[in-house]
């Protein structure tokens, strides 16, 4: 068994902004001494998440309607009363998304649908700049 570590960056604009990562993935799994295997996306952070979806406009519009309709930024959150951030809704939006997602890999390829891309959702409240983390083991 094998592993192998990259780490990668992007630019966000926050407010639920949906990236593809996808091509990052494939590229990444592709270059592997090893065909078969899961690889693990991680966004380090409190305020971003990695998930499936297929990225398609009316699909990521949706998406962003959802997180509005469930955890809208306008409530009151504790975490804005003690830290003054105003971010308090993209902590709880990260914390159902989550921190990290596990997709096998076959013949060097993700095996995701024809439909499915991998994303990386920025939450927090201001534009930042992403680091994930990919690790395949193989």
């Amino acid at each position: 068994m094998a592993v192998v570590t990259r780490e990668c960056e992007i630019e966000t604009r926050g407010f639920s902004d949906v990236h593809d990562i996808t091509p990052m993935v494939t590229n990444f799994v592709k270059k592997l001494p090893f065909s078969e295997g899961a690889v693990t996306i991680f966004v380090p952070g409190s305020t971003a998440g990695v998930t499936t979806i297929e990225f398609e406009s009316g699909v990521i519009e949706d998406l962003k309607g959802a997180f509005e309709r469930l955890i809208p930024p306008t409530i009151e959150y504790r975490h804005d009363q003690r830290w003054g951030d105003g971010n308090g809704f993209s902590h709880i939006r990260s914390a159902i998304c989550k921190a990290s997602l596990t997709v096998p890999f076959v013949a060097n390829r993700p095996a995701t649908g024809t439909w499915q891309q991998i994303v990386l959702i920025d939450f927090d409240n201001r534009k930042r700049h992403r680091r994930f983390i990919l690790q395949a083991i193989g």
